[in-house]
């Protein structure tokens, strides 16, 4: 985390994030700004070759439509998402190809195959790691892909398992499902130096390959392998052999659309910038060294740990452990700042901080353009009942 503190302190942030005429502005509030998105994008689309065809971001980041339309307008057309509400906004914003990264079981499968009907001309496909998952998708247009578990045992069938590879991409055949291809997420490399990120992330992607000609022997075709989300991202683009394979290779990187502290860190000297702020109000000083201001881990994620953001251009605040709409910053040396004076706070992992509001400031050239709906944030609601759905006494 120093060398992108380092970078953030450096950075002449006041020119492009401070936001002008704030008084009315109630805090805590998430700032998105188009700008810096627009440049991320572009970074982005510049480490694949400029082939927009390359890159399937995945919106549990951006969330918002209009943010999620801005990658259209940019060229990609391929997404991932985990939730049924973040399929139904992609659909809406214009994508092409949509693919439900998540487990789909009971209701949440029925509901997907509803929301394909409602987007005919999206391609959806969904992730399976045993045949038991093939059931809903049976006769239904719905693309299949393999979850792969490359280390990070989370999801996915154990990557070294060439027999149950083998076995179930024959039985995704064998139902008349559409086998898309492999999914293969290694964000745990995340957690490893960069120095040996990449070792590790090709020794991986040379197993991959390795599954993709044990299947051809056994007679199936990969159309599609999906890799590296942002830790990882890098190591990917490195590894020859997906320039030249057969299939069609797609990294998925989502958290370089707004990018945050962590994300910056693992990925330096790439170009990108933080485009997705959590501005706060100084509420209290409870002591001389203390103050505290009103972004707690409802607003600022604690899932990455203490600090849970930085403070951008205030190297002297530190934060320390939050509480539910509470932030204390430590403050190490100079002046404490003022009673009601705003912070601008770059968050650890900007993905569930997203999430936790509902609606964002877009903001350009020190002015707020308009306030939109974090539309894809949180969930569907739970069960559909029907109007003739009566309850017992």
């Amino acid at each position: 985390m120093s060398a992108v503190k380092s970078f953030i302190d450096f950075m002449p942030w006041n020119d492009r994030y401070r936001i002008d005429r704030t008084d009315s502005v109630m805090t805590p509030a998430l700032a998105i700004y188009p700008d810096a998105v627009d440049h991320n994008i572009r970074v982005t689309l510049g480490l694949l070759g400029n082939d927009p065809n390359r890159w399937r971001p995945h919106v549990k980041t951006s969330k918002i439509e209009s943010v999620i339309r801005r990658l259209v307008e940019s060229g990609v057309r391929n997404f991932k998402c985990a939730t049924t509400l973040e399929l139904i906004h992609a659909c809406e914003a214009g994508a092409a190809d949509v693919l439900l990264a998540y487990p789909a079981m009971g209701a949440n499968a029925q509901r997907v195959l509803a929301i394909a009907l409602q987007y005919p001309h999206v391609s959806i496909s969904v992730l399976v790691e045993t045949s038991e998952q093939l059931q809903p998708w049976r006769g239904s247009r719905i693309g299949i892909f393999v979850d792969i578990n490359p280390g990070m045992n989370r999801t996915g069938i154990l990557q070294d398992d060439s027999a149950g590879l083998l076995t179930l991409t024959k039985s995704i055949v064998a139902a008349g499902s559409h086998f898309r291809g492999l999914h293969y997420y290694d964000g745990h490399l995340g957690h490893e130096p960069a120095s040996q990120r990449s070792e590790m992330a090709h020794r991986g992607y040379d197993r991959l390959m390795q599954i993709v000609d044990e299947l051809a022997t056994g007679g199936i075709v990969v159309e599609e392998v999906i890799t590296s989300g942002t830790p990882s991202f890098p190591c990917a683009i490195s590894y020859e052999r997906f320039r030249t394979a057969r299939f069609v290779w797609r990294a998925s990187p989502g958290t370089v659309v707004y990018s945050d502290a962590t994300s910056l860190a693992q990925l330096p000297d790439l170009g990108y910038l933080p485009a997705a702020l959590v501005i706060t109000r100084v509420v209290s000083h409870p002591r001389g060294n203390i103050v505290t201001c009103d972004a707690g881990h409802k607003s600022v994620s604690a899932d990455a740990g203490v600090p849970t953001c930085l403070v951008l251009g205030h190297a002297e605040l530190v934060p320390t452990t939050p509480s539910e709409e509470h932030l204390p910053l430590q403050v190490t040396s100079g002046k404490s700042p003022k009673l009601g004076e705003l912070l601008y706070l770059l968050p650890r992992h900007v993905c569930p901080t997203v999430n936790n509001f509902d609606y964002a400031l877009m903001a350009r050239q020190g002015r707020v353009e308009s306030v939109e709906k974090v539309s894809a944030r949180g969930r569907e609601i739970p069960i559909r009942i029907s109007s003739s759905t009566t309850r017992s006494a």
